[in-house]
């Protein structure tokens, strides 16, 4: 069994480095690699082309590279809340590709794969499909969407072994699945790190085979993206 535990975050991101492409997983702030983050603003590391759904909130998640200005290209679905994102795009400060969400994921499932590119219907007549290649299938057109290419790929998990084994809990899940193994070297934090074994093989969701690196993160606030309630009635 190959033992792919580093000590922590710092260890974890040995190798990012200026200009690298990086795929990061989450939702708006669900399921976000915290620590990694973290690290990666601490770590300085500029010119980065973050491939993400989103880049979180202005003081939280891919927002603190933004605050930074560590980040020069963001490909994702939507802007979301965060105004930085916003200001930057407006200003032409940060160059921004926005990508249907069912498309984003799907070239990081194709890049998981190793399938270079795949047809779909999402896209065709505006402008996502400027310069791309079209084809039609019964009857429909569609356009050609290239897998994509990253130095690294970054996922949080809730539980996972020694081995890379990783199991999602809950939304979490969302695009740390099929974020795993789309770039040339995946890092995965988790909440929980066990012995290999200690895993129901029926409940894993990514295979260790698709991860390289593995820690154990520390001190999650898993912040909700907006928080709306009522008052309770009398």
């Amino acid at each position: 069994m190959i033992d792919k535990r580093v000590k922590n975050a710092q260890e974890a991101i040995e190798g990012i480095s200026d200009g690298m492409t990086l795929i990061v997983g989450g939702f708006g702030l669900s399921g976000i690699p915290e620590n990694c983050i973290n690290q990666l603003v601490e770590s300085n590391v500029t010119n980065l082309t973050c491939i993400s759904n989103n880049a979180g909130v202005d003081d939280f998640g891919l927002g603190l590279l933004l605050q930074k200005k560590q980040i020069k290209k963001m490909i994702a679905s939507y802007v979301g809340e965060n105004a930085e994102f916003e200001r930057q795009m407006l200003s032409g400060e940060l160059e921004v590709e926005l990508t249907p969400q069912g498309t984003l994921a799907e070239k990081c499932r194709a890049a998981q794969h190793g399938i270079p590119a795949f047809y779909t219907p999402a896209g065709y007549g505006t402008e996502v499909a400027e310069g791309k290649e079209t084809n039609e299938f019964d009857g429909k057109m569609h356009i050609l969407e290239h897998a994509y290419k990253a130095d690294f790929s970054i996922v949080k998990a809730w539980k996972g072994d020694y081995a890379g084994n990783l199991i999602f809990r809950g939304t979490a899940r969302n695009f740390n699945a099929p974020m795993a193994g789309a770039g040339k070297i995946t890092i995965a934090e988790v909440e929980e790190l066990v012995e290999p074994g200690e895993l129901d093989p029926n409940q894993i969701h990514i295979p260790g085979i698709m991860v390289q690196r593995i820690f154990q993160g520390e001190k999650y606030e898993k912040r909700i993206e907006q928080r709306t309630t009522r008052k309770r009635e009398a």
